[in-house]
């Protein structure tokens, strides 16, 4: 996308520049975190900005911009939604929604 600092064409000659790659091999990214308009940290949504890519990233800017993070961890009986919308803004892949629960080993 164009947020990474890395495209994939550079990711990939630098993976088969530094180890063996076999065919069919998997090469990711990782999480991509969505600039602001002017190269800076990104903008919440309701702000006008496109999001974050993760909760750690938004933790991080807060603490830069007011001394501390404001947005909790994720805890037990949070709900985790994702979806990606076209330019047309229709769904991708559909809606993956998920719910934060207890581990409960099995007996």
């Amino acid at each position: 996308g164009s947020d990474m600092t890395f495209s994939f064409p550079r990711l990939v000659a630098h993976a088969a520049k530094s180890r063996p790659l076999g065919a069919g091999a998997i090469i990711g990214s990782g999480t991509v975190s969505n600039k602001g308009a002017d190269g800076g940290p990104g903008r919440p949504v309701a702000d006008g900005g496109l999001g974050y890519s993760c909760l750690a990233e938004v933790r991080m800017v807060e603490t830069i911009l007011h001394g501390e993070p404001k947005t909790p961890f994720m805890q037990f009986g949070d709900t985790v939604r994702i979806e990606m919308n076209n330019g047309e803004g229709k769904s991708v892949f559909g809606a993956i929604e998920q719910k934060v629960v207890r581990y409960r080993a099995p007996r």
